[in-house]
């Protein structure tokens, strides 16, 4: 009779493939803290090559493509991070694949400080570093993808059930404020030329000497950079930081396509590769709507 698999411990050829890619053997491991988004879909481990943390031992962080979309999104991740130059990036230590399991090394970022709680001094740190993202040269390779402006709010529209079970509004302020939503998220200015990392939100960044490091760059692509602002305000005012109007103000078109992106997926069926996707959409969407009313002048929720 075998042995189950034991869960503190990768796979033998796991531990091959993150030899392969830091360039030695890891021989202490920590499964890291899951992503909210991926919910662990994607092996995610702190590595060390001892026992003795007092011997400056190295350490580091490795995510291995478990299914089809995670391995995508890490070859797409390690593309981009060979591509890119800048201090908001984490240092990359390493890429091994295999056609099977991708493999990516990053630095351990175990020690920095990681949100929340928020406060003007944090707020400020990922302002400057989405500040120098948008200076940021981007990689030949990335494409303007183009960004629909008003079909979240027509998918909400042309079936309002899974939404309104989200217990976000009534049938009654969603029928009045319908028209208005669409017309402003129809108008949101979403192209552009500039880098975006379009997940920015607190378990995709962390903090070190004063400063932000921005993690997950799977999504990066070109388009306006104040989506990245928008995308990341929901989730700071969730989680007790500043309105979103405090930062980004007289940005009516951006509040409403940002909310809709929210609310009309929160309602959508669980994605078994990310089953956390569906929950942090719901908290985003809990502020990104008021927020989206008050810069619209609608009635409160």
């Amino acid at each position: 009779m075998t042995n189950p698999p034991d869960p503190a411990m990768p796979p033998p050829d796991d531990i091959d493939r993150m030899e392969r890619a830091l360039g030695w053997r890891p021989q202490q491991f920590h499964p890291a803290r899951a992503d909210r988004a991926t919910g662990g879909a994607g092996a995610r481990w702190i590595v060390s090559e001892g026992r003795d943390a007092a011997i400056g031992i190295r350490s580091a962080f490795v995510k291995i493509g478990a299914t089809r979309i995670t391995a995508d999104w890490f070859r797409a991740e390690w593309r981009n991070y060979v591509s890119l130059r800048g201090w908001f990036l984490p240092t990359v230590l390493g890429f091994d694949d295999d056609g099977e399991r991708p493999t990516l090394a990053l630095e351990d970022l175990s020690a920095a400080d990681w949100p929340p709680p928020w406060d003007d001094e944090r707020v400020a740190a990922v302002l400057d570093a989405l500040a120098a993202v948008r200076e940021t040269r981007p990689p030949d390779h990335l494409i303007r993808r183009e960004l629909s402006s008003d079909a979240h709010w027509q998918e909400v529209a042309a079936e309002r059930a899974p939404f309104l079970a989200l217990g976000l509004c009534s049938a009654a302020w969603l029928d009045a404020a319908l028209p208005a939503l669409i017309d402003a998220a129809s108008s949101a200015p979403l192209a552009g030329d500039a880098l975006v990392h379009l997940d920015i939100r607190s378990d995709n960044l962390c903090f070190r000497d004063g400063r932000a490091i921005l993690i997950d760059w799977n999504h990066a692509q070109l388009a306006n950079p104040d989506l990245d602002v928008a995308f990341w305000l929901p989730s700071l005012h969730a989680e007790g930081g500043p309105a979103p109007e405090s930062i980004l103000p007289d940005a009516p078109a951006l509040a409403a396509w940002v909310a809709g992106f929210f609310c009309a997926g929160a309602g959508d069926p669980p994605i078994p590769d990310a089953p956390h996707v569906r929950p942090l959409q719901l908290m985003q969407a809990r502020t990104a709507l008021p927020w989206a009313a008050r810069a619209l002048g609608l009635p409160p929720l």
